[in-house]
């Protein structure tokens, strides 16, 4: 077992899966030196549970980094999301819509990691894990990491980014406080082939009010289905996973045909979802992605949020990096803005997460954007994550009770005597 330094840095980036390439390239180009590492030794390795699902929030974000167009050259797919509901349909007009972007990651992955590869200034050495951590004057300076032979190297920083997922190395090794908060439903999935759902390749997700199911089509002509329910049916779904997807799937209402497709690939399940949070920022270091918020893969802001944090993340330490001001005020910038972002609408995601039923504010909204138009439209920019809940509330509360009122009347009253 050997040591060794391993250069100098303005960032070191640990983990090279969406989060932290997309950092590397936003910092790559801003033209600093960076540091992206690895523990996985192959160029094309991918995350495996995974809706592939990349939210309309998050689409301006890949337009910025370059990445949007070779995700469509890759067979990605435009998508809305149609939601149903115990109260109907909820499909925003199409003009209105917000469109994500749907592609597996066995091709996204290992695009974006070839991207950041190639982008001037990223150093990108996979097979290295991160052991510890280097600090100097109360500040987080690099990563000393491990290759699979055992051999040691010190990459020293400026900045340290965990970009490593929910169970972030880098964030025990700093020691950064997490709260972590159960999740009342598991997950099993699986890619379909050979029978495309009712309105491809616009994604539906059922919510029958505790359990849902969805279905995400991508590239290929792939349909990602998925079946996610309460623990009460855990073990009756653990005796035979793909049966029980399945007729979970073909039971939802105008079910899609999962009954004539093939599965490529195997049923995976998910049984244990907690939702973590982590605060952003500590000296010398950000969190960025599932890194600093792991929440239920439900909504689909899992890659969305990674792109966006990233983008986040390089947009306000670049002054610092470049020696225009102190780093802890880029850091600061950082997670006012993650926070101002983010925090409200993972509040929403946990409280669902907990496998309750709808409460009374969502069975109105819901019954309303089910028959209205507009209430759609105002439903998909909240559902897509591109209006924050107190906006979307603002916009949607008062028309949804206006439109559940008259609902509520007689279609013909009662002529008045003598009349």
């Amino acid at each position: 077992m050997g040591k060794s330094e391993g250069g100098r840095y303005d960032a070191v980036i640990v983990g090279a899966s969406l989060s932290g390439c997309a950092a590397a390239i936003g910092l790559g180009r801003g033209g600093a030196r960076v540091a992206l590492i690895d523990k996985q030794p192959d160029p094309a390795a991918f995350k495996r549970l995974c809706s592939h699902m990349i939210q309309a929030s998050a689409v301006p974000a890949l337009e910025r980094l370059g990445l949007l167009e070779p995700m469509l050259a890759a067979g990605a797919v435009r998508t809305r999301l149609r939601t149903w509901t115990p109260w109907g349909w909820i499909v925003p007009p199409a003009e209105r819509a917000g469109y994500g972007v749907n592609l597996r990651r066995e091709r996204l992955d290992p695009l974006v990691r070839e991207i950041a590869a190639a982008t001037p200034g990223v150093d990108l050495r996979l097979g290295l894990t991160a052991e510890t951590l280097l600090r100097e004057d109360g500040a987080w300076r690099g990563v000393v990491a491990r290759d699979r032979d055992g051999r040691e190297t010190t990459l020293r920083g400026s900045l340290v980014v965990g970009a490593d997922g929910r169970d972030s190395r880098v964030a025990e090794l700093a020691g950064v406080r997490q709260r972590t908060l159960p999740h009342g439903r598991f997950a099993y999935g699986a890619y379909f082939e050979g029978a495309l759902p009712e309105h491809f390749p616009d994604s539906r997700v059922w919510f029958l009010d505790p359990d849902v199911a969805a279905a995400f089509p991508t590239d290929g002509e792939l349909v990602f289905y998925v079946a996610m329910a309460t623990r009460r049916k855990l073990d009756e779904y653990r005796r035979d996973p793909e049966a029980s997807l399945v007729s979970h799937v073909a039971a939802v209402p105008d079910a899609p045909p999962i009954r004539a497709g093939r599965r490529v690939g195997p049923v995976i399940g998910k049984l244990e979802m907690p939702n973590r949070v982590r605060g952003p920022v500590a000296p010398g270091l950000a969190l960025i992605g599932d890194a600093a918020l792991a929440t239920d893969p439900l909504f689909g802001v899992g890659c969305g949020w990674a792109f966006q944090s990233a983008e986040w993340l390089t947009g306000a330490v670049a002054p610092a990096l470049r020696g225009a001001e102190p780093l802890e005020r880029g850091l600061k910038r950082y997670r006012r803005r993650h926070r101002r972002e983010l925090r409200l609408h993972a509040a929403q995601i946990h409280d669902y997460a907990s496998g309750r039923r709808f409460v009374l504010p969502e069975r109105l909204l819901m019954s309303a954007a089910a028959g209205d138009p507009e209430i759609a439209a105002r439903f998909d920019a909240f559902a897509t994550r591109r209006t924050p809940p107190p906006r979307a509330l603002a916009a949607i509360l008062p028309r949804a009770l206006l439109f559940n009122a008259r609902r509520a009347l007689p279609s013909h009253r009662r002529t008045p005597a003598g009349r």
